[in-house]
């Protein structure tokens, strides 16, 4: 998926700061996973990705 900001957000995040959100997406299965990046743009124009490793997603009550 690609898009501009996170749910609707571009947050500007200072050293030690953090940013939590909670999104969905449909999962036709009971488990699945997800794994990406976010292109992050530094103050002084300079880019990088930030990945974000893979994670599981399950159904609740479908692993345990």
């Amino acid at each position: 998926m690609r898009g501009d900001g996170v749910v609707g957000e571009q947050p500007v995040l200072k050293p030690g700061d953090s940013f939590e959100y909670t999104s969905g997406c449909p999962l036709p299965t009971p488990v699945g996973s997800m794994r990406g990046s976010y292109h992050c743009v530094a103050d002084d124009g300079t880019t990088f990705e930030a990945t974000i490793p893979e994670f599981v997603l399950s159904m609740p009550r479908a692993l345990h």
